[in-house]
C-alpha cells in the first residue's frame, strides 16, 4: 500500500468544499454528501486496521491528523452552507482531538515546509471555530502556540510566505481585541458572552399582539468597510450579525453521519437557523448573483434579509430628477484606493461607481418580502426608497457620523451593530464603563430584556406605525433585531454626546412614529432606569422630547 498514491486517489475522488458553488443547494449536496461518505469509510479505515498501517506501511501521526483536519473541515464547511451551528460543535470535536492526541507534533522533525504548513493551516481554522463558538480562553492558548509555531518555521525554512503567516497572526490578535469587554470584579474575570439567540433572547409574543407570519428564510451578510479588522474574510461586523441570525447550538452525538446525503425533499419547511452567505468584499456580479440564487429559492411566506456594512459612495452633485441612483449608496468591493478615507467621491458626475450598491439595485427584489440593515456613512441613500410591489419592506440604517469622541474606535466595528448584536455591551459602551459586579450585570440583563418586552407592546400597539414593521415582527430573529434598533435609537436620542446632530442617531425606511416608539416616554424612563442602576445617569439628558 502506497500511501501517496493512496491520498492521490483521494484527492480525485472528493470535491473541495471551497471549490464548489455555495449558492444552489441542489449544486453542492450531493458532493457534500459523496464526499463525507468518503472520509466516514477512510477514517473507520484506519481505525480498525491501525495496527497494520502503522507496522507495515508507516502510517504517521500527521496523517491521521490530517485526515481529521478534512473532516473538520467538512463540517465546518457544512455550517457554512447550512447555517446549522451544531456542526460547529462537530468541527470543533475533530480539531480538538487533533491536538489534544498530538497528531501534529512530529512534523517540526520532518524537513518539509509543505508539512508544517499543513499544520499552520489547521491552527488557522481551528481558531475561526472557536471565534465563532466564543471560546476564547480556547483562542488564546491557539493563537499563542500558533506564533510559535509560525516562528520556527520561519525560523528553519527562508519561504515566501513568511510575511503572510505574521499577518495572520496580526489580523487574529486585532479581531480579539475589537470587542469591548466587561471585566466583573468580583474575581477580576472577564465577561465571555454568546450572542445568539437563546430561548430567553427575542421577547415573546403575547396575547393581543398582531404580527405576521413572514419567517426569516435567507440572509445576505455582506461587509466591505475601510480599515476594520478582519480575520479569515469575517469583518468583526459581519461577525456579529452572523451570530445575531443564529441560535445557540446544539451538541450532536458525536459521529460521522453524512448530512450532505439529506435528500432536499427531506429538509424541514423552516429552518432552525436562517440560511447565510458571507460575501467579504463582493463585486457587484457577484453580489447580483447571490442575490438573485437567493430570491429564486425564497419559500413561501419567508423573508430576505440584506444586511450591508460597507463604505459610503456619495453624489457629487444633484441632478436635475432625484432617482433612487442619485442618492449614492454603498460601496461593496474597492477596487481602487478609497478617497478622502471613508467615502467616495466621484469627480465625475456622468459616471457611477461600478461596485456601488445603489437602493434601485434592489428594487427588482422587494417582489417578496424584504429586510435591509444598514451599517454606512451614506446609510441615508436608502431613506429614498419606494415599495414598487406592495410587499413588506423595512429598512433599518446607521447613524452616517458619530461624535468624534467615538470615531477612533471605527476599527473595531460600528457601534451600530454591536447595538444590533449585544446592546447592552454597547450601552455600556457609551456610558464609558468596563468593569463592574457580577450582581449588577446579571441585574441589567434581566433589566434589558424588560425594556425588549415593553418595546415589543409598544411596537405592536401602535396605531401609526407601518404595517411592514408588524408583518416582519412575528420572526423571533427579525423581531429581537427591531426591538434592538429601537433601544439604540432612543439610547443615542438620550444621551447627551450624541445630542450634537441629527445624523448621529440611526433612522428607518419606512420612518418609525417616534412618539410611539423611539421618542417614547416609557422607554426614556427605562433608559434613564438602566442609567441609574449603573451609576451613569448623569451622561444622559432627562428630557428629550425635543423636536429637531
Amino acid at each position: 500500500m502506497d500511501s501517496s498514491n493512496g491520498s492521490s486517489c483521494l484527492q480525485k475522488s472528493v470535491v473541495k468544499p471551497r471549490d464548489l458553488p455555495q449558492y444552489g443547494q441542489k449544486q453542492w449536496q450531493s458532493y457534500f454528501g459523496r464526499t463525507f461518505d468518503v472520509y466516514t469509510k477512510l477514517w473507520k479505515f484506519q481505525q480498525q486496521h491501525r495496527q497494520v498501517l502503522d507496522n507495515r506501511y508507516g502510517l504517521k501521526r500527521w496523517q491521521i491528523g490530517e485526515i481529521a483536519s478534512k473532516i473538520g473541515q467538512l463540517y465546518y464547511h457544512y455550517y457554512l452552507r447550512t447555517s446549522e451551528t451544531s456542526y460547529l460543535n462537530e468541527a470543533f470535536s475533530f480539531y480538538s482531538a487533533i491536538r489534544q492526541r498530538s497528531y501534529y507534533s512530529q512534523v517540526n522533525k520532518e524537513d518539509r515546509p509543505e508539512l508544517v504548513v499543513k499544520k499552520l493551516r489547521y491552527y488557522a481554522r481551528f481558531i475561526v471555530v472557536c471565534l465563532l463558538l466564543n471560546k476564547m480562553d480556547v483562542v488564546k492558548d491557539l493563537v499563542k502556540e500558533l506564533s510559535d509555531e509560525i516562528e520556527d518555521y520561519t525560523h528553519r525554512f527562508n519561504t515566501e510566505d513568511q510575511v503572510e503567516w505574521n499577518l495572520v497572526l496580526q489580523e487574529v490578535a486585532a479581531f480579539i481585541e475589537a470587542d469591548p469587554v466587561m471585566v466583573l470584579n468580583d474575581d477580576n474575570t472577564i465577561v465571555i458572552t454568546s450572542n445568539r439567540l437563546s430561548e430567553t433572547g427575542a421577547p415573546l409574543l403575547e396575547q393581543g399582539m398582531i404580527v405576521g407570519q413572514l419567517a426569516l428564510a435567507d440572509a445576505l451578510i455582506i461587509g466591505n468597510c475601510n480599515n476594520q479588522v478582519k480575520f479569515s474574510e469575517l469583518t468583526i461586523d459581519m461577525f456579529r450579525m452572523l451570530q445575531a441570525l443564529e441560535r445557540e447550538p446544539m451538541n450532536l452525538a458525536s459521529q460521522m453521519n453524512k448530512p450532505g446525503m439529506q435528500e432536499s425533499t427531506e429538509k424541514p419547511a423552516r429552518r432552525e437557523n436562517p440560511h447565510k452567505y458571507l460575501l467579504y468584499k463582493p463585486t457587484f456580479s457577484q453580489l447580483y448573483t447571490f442575490l438573485a440564487a437567493s430570491f429564486k429559492e425564497l419559500p413561501a411566506n419567508s423573508v430576505l434579509l440584506i444586511y450591508l456594512s460597507a463604505t459610503g459612495v456619495f453624489p457629487s452633485g444633484r441632478s436635475d430628477s432625484e432617482g433612487p441612483y442619485d442618492f449614492g449608496g454603498v460601496l461593496t468591493n474597492s477596487n481602487r484606493d478609497i478617497i478622502n478615507g471613508d467615502a467616495i467621491h466621484k469627480r465625475n458626475q456622468s459616471y457611477k461607481e461600478m461596485h456601488c450598491l445603489h437602493p434601485g439595485d434592489l428594487y427588482p427584489f422587494t417582489r417578496k418580502p424584504l429586510f435591509i440593515i444598514v451599517d454606512s456613512s451614506n446609510s441615508v441613500a436608502y431613506k429614498n426608497f419606494t415599495n414598487l410591489f406592495g410587499q413588506p419592506l423595512v429598512c433599518l440604517l446607521s447613524p452616517t457620523a458619530y461624535p468624534k469622541a467615538l470615531q477612533d474606535q471605527s476599527q473595531r466595528g460600528s457601534l451600530f451593530t454591536l447595538f444590533l448584536n449585544n446592546p447592552l455591551m454597547a450601552f455600556l459602551f457609551v456610558s464609558g464603563l468596563s468593569s463592574m459586579r457580577r450582581g449588577l450585570w446579571e441585574k441589567c440583563q434581566d433589566y434589558l430584556r424588560k425594556i425588549n418586552r415593553d418595546i415589543a407592546q409598544l411596537l405592536t400597539h401602535s396605531r401609526s406605525i407601518d404595517q411592514s414593521f408588524l408583518q416582519f415582527f412575528g420572526d423571533e430573529f427579525l423581531r429581537l433585531l427591531l426591538t434592538r434598533f429601537i433601544f439604540c435609537s432612543a439610547t443615542m436620542r438620550m444621551h447627551k454626546i450624541f445630542r450634537q446632530e441629527t445624523r448621529n442617531y440611526p433612522e428607518s425606511y419606512p420612518q418609525l412614529p417616534r412618539d410611539e416608539t423611539v421618542e417614547n416616554p416609557h422607554l426614556q424612563k427605562h433608559i434613564l432606569e438602566l442609567a441609574s442602576i449603573l451609576d451613569v445617569r448623569n451622561v444622559f439628558l432627562e428630557n428629550t422630547l425635543d423636536d429637531y
